[in-house]
């Protein structure tokens, strides 16, 4: 299952025309706070506001044209909707339906009707989404597309690591936040294939640790009651992600909600972009573990910037 060289390159290639070459930021305050040379992968700038849309083109652009006719489907709280929404319609003139929780939040439930998909409403817990999701499926046949434990999405988040290693030399780590594991699945394997000498380091909220757990269980433990500021990091693993983790993850460092909520801060006032919660984990991970990286050439994943400014005090 897991991509070559060759099928990376092409994925990176086929979406090209339908994404943004994200940059790399770098902070002289940042570097001195903590001891290293950071180089920040700043996904918060991308189409939709996160890293999603890499995934979702690729799935939505390997889909058949009769498959295409049935729709598409997927179950998201926030970012893979939007990329989803946006992907079917743009990239292939499609229509998604969408199935989300009735907590979600009003910025991203609007972006995705702004993109021109369908919102069908499950419950709040992961597998009322889950069993709607199904029930969609059954009815009209739509394709269905996994938020992360998608070997398609998957194969699409590697064009990230592509773009850090070509704009970058030779990191010795990178950090990257852990939710459904799509995204540092698809950083390992970019790396593994094009950098192998680079360390992948996972970061997760304390508060949403079933990765960790995981790892340490040596099967998956599923997620039960996340409670983290990083709403997009409260999905559990899944059959695909996990062993990839298992292969090329070296570690998964745990922070707490005001380390995330410090980083985010510090990311916001020394480096004046947007940047959400879960986009933040990454680069919390790393303040908390700084000693043990002085010096090193770092990358950090900026997954996403979709702040609900609602809650935020002005």
């Amino acid at each position: 299952m897991i991509p070559d060289k060759q099928t990376i390159i092409l994925a990176a290639d086929n979406i090209k025309p339908y994404i943004h070459r994200t940059p790399v930021l770098t902070s002289e305050s940042l570097n001195k706070l903590t001891g290293c040379d950071l180089y920040f992968k700043c996904e918060n700038f991308q189409k939709t506001g996160s890293f999603k849309i890499r995934g979702a083109m690729n799935a939505v652009l390997s889909l058949t044209k009769d498959e295409l006719k049935k729709g598409i489907v997927t179950h998201s709280s926030g970012n893979f909707a939007q990329a989803l929404a946006y992907a079917s319609l743009r990239g292939a003139g499609a229509k998604a339906k969408i199935v989300m929780p009735e907590n979600v939040i009003p910025l991203k439930h609007d972006a995705v009707l702004g993109y021109g998909a369908e919102i069908i409403y499950s419950g709040n817990m992961p597998l009322d989404r889950e069993n709607k999701c199904s029930e969609v499926i059954n009815e009209t046949g739509a394709s269905f597309i996994h938020p992360s434990n998608d070997i398609r999405v998957i194969t699409g988040h590697s064009s990230s690591a592509i773009e850090l290693i070509n704009d970058t030399e030779d990191l010795d780590f990178v950090f990257c936040p852990i939710g459904g594991g799509g995204l540092i699945s698809g950083i390992s394997i970019g790396f593994s294939h094009f950098s192998s000498k680079t360390k992948i380091i996972g970061a997760e909220p304390l508060n949403a640790d079933d990765a960790y757990q995981s790892i340490r269980a040596g099967k998956i433990i599923p997620q039960t009651n996340p409670n983290t500021i990083a709403d997009g990091l409260r999905t559990s693993l899944g059959d695909v992600t996990f062993p990839l983790i298992q292969k090329y993850v070296s570690e998964i460092i745990r922070v707490s909600e005001e380390e995330i909520k410090n980083a985010m801060k510090l990311i916001w006032e020394r480096m004046k972009i947007v940047v959400e919660p879960s986009g933040a984990v990454s680069f919390a991970a790393l303040i908390q573990k700084s000693s043990e990286f002085k010096n090193k050439k770092t990358g950090i994943i900026v997954s996403g910037g979709n702040l609900d400014t609602s809650k935020i005090n002005i």
